[in-house]
């Protein structure tokens, strides 16, 4: 998990609101901050955080004037332990999962990945949100037909585990033909693993999603898109070290 702050207003003074903010790890690491425009402020290490690491969040934002007239509300601290690391290696010229736990992979799992007009993003994601079931319809993320309808609204999507803001998910699929599982990319951007209607503890996607907690990170590879952007979900890990500690504001 990158630490990200999302600010309800744009931030004039980012440089003090910076300086309110401080994010620490046990063990000790050097966690920078990166600036996403105005409002939204994220912090990391070089390299993922180590299993069973404590990170712990100090705001110290309350009556902190961020811009002209608008101040800070929140004085608190939180904290989080990191689980176990858990990077999952999507190759979709090859349309499978490596899922390495600990350095050790766990399995290879056959996948679906975006069809060639509509491809997956590369690059390293965050899983953000795990739903046991979800709607999806494609005119919420732009795919739309002529008479506005989505090209597709599926409303029962079972285990779908969010990758970026803009829509891309991780999920099971019961709809595709299984004979594309391993051997063809034919989803609208999304990774589909091979599930059953209301989503079954046995299938693939089951399996994979009992075993994944939110800050797991799933890595495309070999895809015919670009990057995915480091501000789209927790995408910061595809910034290099010099890059990411350039955002910050205070000099």
């Amino acid at each position: 998990m990158i630490v990200s702050l999302e600010f309800n207003r744009e931030i004039a003074d980012r440089a003090v609101v910076e300086r309110a903010v401080r994010v620490t790890s046990r063990p000790a690491v050097e966690i920078r901050p990166h600036w996403f425009g105005r409002s939204r402020l994220d912090f990391r290490p070089e390299d993922y955080w180590k299993p069973g690491t404590q990170v712990t969040v100090d705001l110290r934002l309350r009556d902190v004037e961020g811009a002209p007239g608008v101040y800070g509300l929140q004085h608190k601290t939180f904290s989080f332990t990191v689980g176990r690391g858990q990077v999952s290696v999507v190759d979709a010229a090859r349309h499978t999962m490596e899922v390495r736990r600990d350095g050790e992979t766990l399995a290879t799992v056959p996948v679906t990945a975006g069809a060639p007009e509509t491809t997956t993003y590369n690059g390293k994601m965050v899983v953000t949100e795990m739903l046991d079931v979800t709607r999806m319809n494609g005119a919420t993320v732009g795919f739309k037909k002529r008479d506005g309808k989505g090209e597709y609204d599926i409303p029962d999507v079972p285990h779908a585990m969010r990758l970026t803001d803009s829509g891309t998910f991780l999920h099971g699929n019961y709809w595709a033909d299984h004979t594309v599982f391993g051997r063809a990319n034919v989803s609208h951007g999304c990774i589909g693993l091979r599930d059953v209607k209301g989503g079954g503890s046995d299938t693939p996607a089951g399996w994979f999603f009992d075993r994944s907690l939110v800050g797991d990170v799933v890595e495309v590879v070999n895809s015919n898109d670009k990057e995915v952007a480091p501000d789209n979900g927790l995408g910061g890990w595809n910034m290099g070290w010099n890059a990411w500690k350039a955002g910050s504001a205070v000099k």
